[in-house]
């Protein structure tokens, strides 16, 4: 299990698979120039660059359905079990011509397609991984309403999009506090009112 850095790893190493398994030709035909990006709310509202790139937006942080139910048991050593997180991600399409667009975005669906999986050799090493630990990355269905209400709340245009999820990403809690919470104590005094 990992440590509160591992929602930034996923996304960063999601995006770093992309771009480093990005062929230059395929079948004999050169692939559009094409950079993978993990993107805030921030960045995607301050970007006017046009260029060919695929961007990962984390838009949606959930507690995994599974693991929400024990996240009141703790641990033989006393301690409280993970956090476990889903990792809701709209990964986008910023191209110059409608090819560049869908091929590069039909590409990087076919990669997540066929390598659903990242394990600890493929997630950057800042979140602290287990050696047996791995995220699915699975599509997700997202209604178009929920899409459109997305790109209505960020500043630039509706771009051709579809929706991920990344899941179980597990942080562990903090070990340098102790066991238990802090104890909190009062002073009371007993005695008689006066009447």
């Amino acid at each position: 299990m990992a440590n509160v850095f591992a929602v930034h790893s996923v996304g960063t190493s999601i995006a770093t698979f992309l771009r480093n398994t990005y062929p230059t030709e395929i079948g004999g035909r050169a692939m559009p120039a094409c950079d993978f990006e993990l993107v805030s709310a921030g960045q995607l509202a301050s970007d006017s660059e046009e260029r060919n790139r695929i961007t990962l937006f984390l838009y949606r942080l959930t507690v995994n359905e599974h693991s929400r139910q024990s996240g009141h048991l703790r641990a033989s050593d006393g301690r409280p079990a993970p956090l476990g997180l889903d990792l809701h991600y709209l990964m986008s399409a910023w191209a110059m011509t409608a090819q560049d667009e869908q091929v590069s975005l039909a590409w990087a669906l076919r990669q997540l397609h066929e390598f659903p999986v990242l394990d600890a050799s493929s997630l950057t090493p800042d979140a602290g991984w287990a050696s047996d630990e791995v995220i699915q990355i699975v599509p997700a269905e997202l209604a178009t309403e929920d899409v459109m209400r997305i790109w209505d709340a960020l500043t630039p245009s509706y771009r051709l999009s579809v929706s991920y999820v990344a899941r179980l990403v597990r942080i562990d809690p903090d070990s340098d506090d102790g066991q238990f919470r802090p104890v909190v104590s009062g002073r009371f005094a007993f005695g008689r009112e006066a009447s």
